[in-house]
């Protein structure tokens, strides 16, 4: 499945937070987007995810277009801005109610996505208890454990201490090992150094540098 976002652009009121964007993910990439808050990094994601319609451009998922042919993109794991979950449920119990609304992932798929990001499946722990780290470990599990072709991660080391920077590295590397397109976010520069193909550098909703991995 590839991704291409050309000349897109998103007007809200009278800013422009989306400035003639264009960007390219094939299979088995990892795209990095690098920039401070407000440089349009989140709004170019969740234009990609179908959840806001560019003002201008066009967003295409294997040839297929965004808001026209189709509305969101057909296999797709996300973690946009913090992760949000049912406090009185478990990680676990979370995870499988959200798995019922597609279908897609099994018990075993929860299970093995909660492995990865070093969570306990049998941990009988409340949302509502879990630290920071351990509800963005949730969130990253639950964009994993359909397996999308697409995954889409804002941010994702936010909260992270060291061990879950390293887990976040391997979940992405084995993400893109198997065939499947990333987009990162991050302010942690060498997370994307290491881990992008590509690296969008945006400020002001517009794309300004492009730097090609050596």
């Amino acid at each position: 499945m590839s991704v291409i976002v050309r000349d897109v652009s998103k007007r809200i009121g009278k800013n422009d937070v989306l400035r003639n964007v264009s960007i390219e993910v094939d299979p088995g990439t990892v795209v990095g987007l690098q920039g401070i808050n407000g440089s349009g990094k989140t709004m170019l994601m969740r234009a990609v995810c179908g959840l806001i319609k560019p003002t201008e451009g066009e967003i295409s998922i294997d040839g297929q277009r965004l808001g026209a042919d189709i509305s969101f993109p057909p296999s797709l794991g996300m973690l946009i801005e913090a992760p949000s979950f049912l406090g009185y449920l478990s990680g676990y119990d979370n995870l499988e109610l959200i798995a019922q609304i597609k279908g897609v992932a099994t018990r075993e798929d929860i299970r093995s996505a909660l492995r990865l990001v070093g969570l306990d499946a049998d941990e009988k722990k409340k949302f509502r208890a879990y630290s920071l780290g351990m509800k963005q470990r949730l969130g990253i599990a639950a964009a994993i454990m359909e397996k999308p072709k697409l995954l889409v991660l804002d941010e994702p080391t936010n909260a992270l201490d060291e061990a879950g920077v390293e887990m976040l590295k391997r979940v992405v590397a084995m993400a893109a090992s198997t065939g499947r397109e990333v987009i990162l976010s991050s302010h942690d520069g060498e997370v994307l150094e290491e881990l992008a193909d590509r690296v969008y550098c945006m400020r002001d909703g517009a794309v300004v540098k492009v730097r090609e991995r050596s």
